[in-house]
């Protein structure tokens, strides 16, 4: 097994104090950033394996010594997920490349949008009256796309949270991820069996969820609100509306189509912040 945070952190605070260094002398020798060594030795992100070699070879020390938990396949998963979802991203990265991962958020947020609207008409004939309008394949087609585009868009806000201390909003977002992947993939499967009751009760619960989340999801863009100004307020409005008329599933209909201008609104969150990580680019740090 993986050493651990903060154990891990421990450890390299401890090697480096043995070597005499100071953590501005460590990052000349291993060339990361001075806030990326700050946060490991406290333990409050898990680096990659490729950043635990840089520090421990600039240590001088075995990493045969440190167990690695990569080398396992559920720990490269781990590692693969955490990377790909932008979780514990290092935010002294090149500024190139945050505004590269969020031009792909809003991008992705569009296409959610539009796709939006093809999705919440085939679910529409499929639960209410029973029948596709949609082929088998062309059906299958709008759902994955719907969460691709989602996962994209949501690792944005990921990435904001990271970038903003706002933690609940990395949390929800994921958890939203979560949700959008096990819902579609349910759908997917529901069109080839007769289950409609399973069915009914299922998407009770998802819409129950999705209003308890939404509303958490709302509070968390209210936070940004110092960061990326009175627009995230109006998203968080909007979420939490969505939520509340969501949880009493008869009126399900009126939260759907007040989630529509939520939406454009938090593409327009995510333009905010790309022009934010400019205007701080000349101070070289969101620390």
């Amino acid at each position: 097994m993986m050493m651990k945070q903060p154990e891990l952190g421990r450890k390299i605070s401890e090697l480096r104090t043995a070597k005499g260094l100071t953590q501005e002398e460590l990052v000349e020798k291993c060339n990361i950033s001075v806030r990326t060594i700050q946060r490991i030795e406290a333990g409050e992100v898990t680096p990659r394996i490729y950043t635990i070699k840089t520090v421990l070879a600039a240590l001088d020390y075995d990493l045969s010594k440190i167990s690695d938990d990569e080398s396992s396949f559920w720990g490269a998963l781990t590692a693969w997920i955490k990377d790909f979802m932008l979780i514990n991203i290092d935010i002294e990265k090149p500024f190139d490349f945050l505004i590269k991962q969020l031009n792909f958020a809003w991008i992705f947020g569009i296409i959610y949008f539009i796709i939006g609207f093809l999705e919440g008409t085939a679910d529409y004939f499929l639960f209410k009256e029973d029948r596709m309008i949609f082929s088998t394949s062309v059906f299958i087609f709008i759902k994955v796309i719907a969460v691709v585009s989602f996962v994209f868009f949501q690792r944005g806000f990921i990435m904001i949270g990271e970038l903003f201390r706002n933690y609940l909003l990395k949390i929800v977002s994921f958890i939203m991820i979560i949700i959008i992947i096990f819902l579609n993939g349910y759908d997917i499967i529901s069109i080839f069996s007769d289950t409609m009751e399973g069915d009914l009760i299922t998407a009770g619960a998802f819409v129950l969820t999705s209003g308890i989340i939404g509303i958490i999801y709302g509070i968390s863009l209210i936070r940004l609100k110092n960061s990326v100004g009175t627009i995230s307020v109006y998203a968080g409005i909007l979420e939490i509306i969505s939520g509340c008329f969501l949880l009493t599933i008869i009126l399900a209909f009126i939260g759907l189509l007040v989630y529509v201008p939520a939406i454009i609104i938090e593409i327009i969150i995510i333009f905010k912040v790309i022009e934010n990580i400019k205007t701080k680019q000349t101070e070289g740090s969101f620390a």
